[in-house]
């Protein structure tokens, strides 16, 4: 059994993070689920810029799309449903099989709406209806105007995908608004089995601290992040309250590892992948990561539902000077700021093919 296999033997979902029209057409996304063990996809307006403006697979597509004389924006959101149409069908048999467990695939709201909470809500219930596929999350911010309408798109029955969240604490407000909104639903008659993912961002926490990491302590802030935050999940999932959802039919959000492709070409490529094999949860990887954990990953024992020595690291990095929580809400802040910057640059590439194959046509 390859590294991938023995990763999902373990009970860690590999989920593919990225997506391409050539992934689709070319079976490669077919087959990374059947050699790979590869059981969901995530996207985010980043990968959508790369896919679109790296190549001319898209190019027939927009052309329909200006007949109909679509905004950017209008156009990419068909252009990318279409993807995910097709990618949440790949692993619709996984989700069947899994009992919705696995075969997720994600699509983001527009990132502009990160601080908006009535507009992200009726804009994740405008995707998840247009999607038209039973396992499709809707990607929503965990920022604080991202809480109410994770609480209420859990609610409406709207599967969710928790994304920017950075600590501990991140990862616990948004288990405790994804909670809210199934024990409303409970408390409402309605069917709690909603599903959802809170979305963990691991690498680059040790990119904001390479000036303050000595030698021993290079590249273990966010493994250490990742092992704190699978503590506060175990032992969240382990209370009387997530029981009593259990007991009435719901079932645990999964925490969800991201950002876990290697951002220092000194270190391991499989770095974070290797160093956080956890049972229950998942982990979702850039394509190189996933190509090069299935070539020479190792898989070792898992994290210990106790953090392991998570708190002793995070307290080395204190005495460093670093301020775990401040950082966190920067990184919050300025990731959320790039996905703008990657959304304004996937419109600007939009607009301007358009305007080459109008003028073309």
């Amino acid at each position: 059994m390859n590294a991938t296999g023995q990763l999902h033997a373990l009970g860690q979902s590999l989920w593919l993070d990225n997506i391409t029209r050539d992934l689709l057409d070319s079976g490669t996304l077919a087959r990374y689920i059947a050699d790979w063990s590869v059981t969901g996809l995530t996207s985010n307006p980043t990968i959508f810029y790369n896919a679109i403006k790296g190549s001319n697979d898209y190019d027939a597509a927009i052309r329909s799309q200006l007949e109909a004389a679509k905004t950017s924006e209008a156009m990419f959101f068909e252009i990318a449903l279409d993807d995910i149409r097709r990618a949440a069908d790949l692993f619709r048999p996984l989700f069947e099989r899994t009992n919705g467990v696995d075969g997720w695939v994600s699509i983001e709201v527009s990132p502009l709406l990160a601080y908006d909470t009535q507009s992200t809500l009726a804009a994740a219930k405008d995707l998840h209806a247009r999607a038209g596929r039973p396992n499709v999350f809707i990607k929503i911010p965990g920022t604080e105007e991202g809480l109410p309408a994770i609480e209420e798109a859990i609610f409406s029955g709207v599967p969710v995908n928790v994304t920017l969240l950075f600590s501990r604490e991140h990862y616990a407000a948004a288990a405790n608004a994804y909670l809210r909104g199934i024990e409303r639903r409970i408390a409402a008659g309605l069917d709690p089995n909603v599903a959802s993912v809170a979305s963990l961002f691991i690498s680059r926490w040790d990119v904001a601290v390479t000036g303050n990491a000595t030698a021993p302590l290079k590249n273990r802030l966010g493994i250490a992040m990742g092992q704190r935050t699978y503590k506060a999940y175990c032992d969240l999932i382990a209370t009387p309250r997530y029981r009593r959802v259990q007991n009435e039919g719901g079932r645990p959000q999964r925490l969800l590892l991201a950002s876990t492709g290697t951002r220092d070409p000194q270190a391991s490529d499989v770095m974070y992948v290797e160093a956080l094999p956890a049972p229950f949860t998942v982990n979702t990887m850039p394509e190189h990561t996933l190509k090069a954990f299935a070539d020479h990953g190792k898989v070792g024992a898992p994290i210990p539902a106790d953090g392991g020595d998570c708190e002793s690291v995070l307290a080395q990095y204190q005495l460093a000077g670093v301020d775990i929580d401040a950082l966190a809400a920067r990184l919050q802040g300025e990731v959320a700021a790039s996905f703008v910057q990657s959304w304004n640059e996937l419109l600007g590439v939009l607009a301007t093919k358009s305007g080459m194959l109008d003028k073309a046509a």
